[in-house]
């Protein structure tokens, strides 16, 4: 079976191709709300064949999104160009996992398909809300008028020479010790040993620069969509 699955997030629209369990390709485009369903339809249909696939041979779709913009003319791509209603992570979706939240309602899409994958895949889960290192970095170069965009990387060195590495340097460190600052309030609080799972297109620059960090999943939230996918088949 060919399960597409589709996380729209507010920076990237990132879709995998799980072929019987396995994650065949994944591809990631902008998030932008001005593309149309044909535009999607175009690329969905480009990278199927990349990954060696036609249109024909996806079985069904699953989305997760916190992008509503976006959400009506990518559901009118896969019903127009794999003639498939897509299953869409959301309220009454069966997910299997007791979510502890004073209101699970308002918990995202997104984070509901990684609690799935953290928690089928490595044991159990928790978790918080923060801005990420894209967030805080693109705060900085568009509330300052003088500094520039920079690549968001381990700098050579912490002893900057110029504008540039400055910036980088305090972007990396100041979030890589909120990350193990966080982690180390986790352990005090819980009161057995866990695992730390780091996921997302960012996470990969500082999970081989700390200990903390026990895996990094780069496909975890598609891992976590085919689990919730096989608890609502239709």
């Amino acid at each position: 079976m060919l399960l597409m699955a589709v996380d729209i997030g507010n920076t990237n629209v990132v879709i995998g191709f799980i072929d019987d369990g396995r994650i065949a390709g994944t591809y990631r485009i902008t998030t932008k709300a001005n593309h149309t369903s044909d535009e999607y339809g175009l690329m969905i249909t480009q990278f199927l064949a990349l990954s060696g696939y036609k249109p024909a041979d996806v079985d069904d779709v699953i989305i997760s999104s916190v992008v509503p913009k976006v959400m009506h003319s990518f559901r009118a791509s896969i019903v127009k160009f794999l003639d498939i209603d897509p299953m869409i992570v959301g309220p009454g979706i069966k997910t299997g996992l007791n979510i502890r939240m004073d209101n699970p309602q308002n918990m995202g899409a997104d984070c509901i398909a990684d609690c799935a994958g953290a928690y089928y895949e490595y044991g159990g889960i928790s978790g918080l809300i923060t801005t990420g290192i894209r967030t805080a970095a693109a705060a900085l170069w568009e509330g300052t008028a003088q500094l520039p965009e920079v690549e968001i990387t381990r700098p050579k060195s912490i002893l900057a020479k110029s504008t540039k590495p400055a910036m980088q340097a305090g972007l990396y460190y100041n979030f890589l010790g909120g990350i193990e600052r966080t982690i180390a309030q986790f352990h005090k609080e819980i009161d057995e040993d866990f695992r730390v799972v780091a996921t997302g297109g960012l996470s990969r620059v500082f999970a081989d620069d700390t200990n903390m960090i026990d895996i990094y999943d780069p496909d975890l939230i598609f891992k976590g969509m085919r689990h919730i996918y096989d608890r609502n088949v239709r």
